[in-house]
């Protein structure tokens, strides 16, 4: 016999942790997204209700209910966007395939549509010119200027998400002084290993940047100013800091972020012809959607190319 829906809530995230190695942090958040669904069965009066009773008629009204849902944290924005409806839908399609996986009977997961975005995702990115303009605006003849220096470079040379260049030790870099070239393996977003690799540039800049450096302390970037204490080790929040000073110094159209030198280094690989899968492996990406959301950019620009500089041939 089927327990409660709500019931199978800590199994399903022992599930995600155990089974499907997610990351603390998407499970946090599926847990997150999933105790709205069983609020919305508790208010509807649908607390004991099993996963083969739930209907695709409850998930519409539960997808009219996030629909009309008062947006908290956004004053301009009333309701939930579609965008964030989304991440709720996709939690509640998780729960719904781990019933599948335990041969508990259950609606299908392709019944749980989700709602069309309103409009397309717009991804901002900096191109060479740019990129260039913003890591020169760092003072290399600092200490705080050089590591900065260092940092910009490498968020552009590896595609590094900012937790994932935040977590880089000292360690993994023995040896670059004399490295013609170099390439690390890291724990990415779910808990994957990959590789990225640096350019000469930013191998450059990291070397001089390491050279410079007469501490022992474990991170490759390190904070110069707070306790002595701690590893010193700079944070996700202080790296987004840097890079949005410096878009600022180098008067950029928009406030570039680490994850906007992440769509620079992906959006440069394929207009330069790089096929999507090599992209999607060193963004790191484990679903090839969540990369093809590039190809709207690449498209345009190389329509733009072909309609500048080809012209067709001569009629006759």
């Amino acid at each position: 016999m089927q327990k409660p829906t709500p019931a199978y809530y800590i199994d399903f995230l022992e599930y995600s942790e155990v089974e499907k190695g997610l990351s603390l942090n998407t499970i946090k958040n599926y847990g997150r997204f999933l105790k709205s669904f069983i609020t919305w069965l508790k208010l509807n009066n649908l607390a004991t209700i099993t996963p083969r009773e739930i209907t695709a008629e409850h998930i519409q009204k539960y997808r009219l209910w996030l629909a009309r849902r008062p947006n908290k944290t956004r004053k301009l924005s009333p309701s939930l966007s579609s965008s964030t409806q989304s991440r709720y839908l996709i939690a509640l399609r998780m729960f719904f395939a781990f019933f599948h996986e335990r041969d508990i009977e259950s609606l299908p997961t392709e019944k749980i549509k989700l709602p069309k975005e309103r409009r397309e995702r717009l991804i901002k990115f900096l191109d060479g010119t740019q990129v260039d303009k913003l890591c020169q605006m760092a003072n290399p003849k600092t200490s705080a200027g050089l590591r900065d220096r260092a940092i910009l470079e490498s968020l552009f040379s590896t595609g590094l998400r900012v937790a994932e260049l935040a977590a880089l030790d000292r360690k993994q870099f023995e040896g670059v002084l004399h490295a013609p070239d170099f390439e690390v393996s890291i724990i990415g977003k779910g808990g994957y290993t990959r590789t990225v690799y640096f350019s000469q540039q930013a191998l450059m800049w990291v070397r001089t940047y390491l050279s410079s450096r007469n501490d022992d302390y474990e991170p490759l970037f390190i904070r110069f100013k707070g306790p002595q204490t701690d590893s010193k080790r700079l944070t996700t929040r202080a790296i987004e800091g840097i890079v949005q000073k410096y878009a600022k110094k180098a008067g950029l159209p928009f406030l570039a972020t680490p994850h906007t030198l992440r769509h620079s280094f992906a959006t440069d690989l394929l207009t330069q012809g790089v096929d999507l899968r090599t992209v999607q492996e060193f963004l790191g990406h484990r679903n090839i959607a969540t990369t093809q959301v590039y190809t709207h950019i690449t498209s345009k620009r190389l329509r733009d190319i072909h309609r500048k500089f080809h012209h067709g041939g001569k009629t006759t």
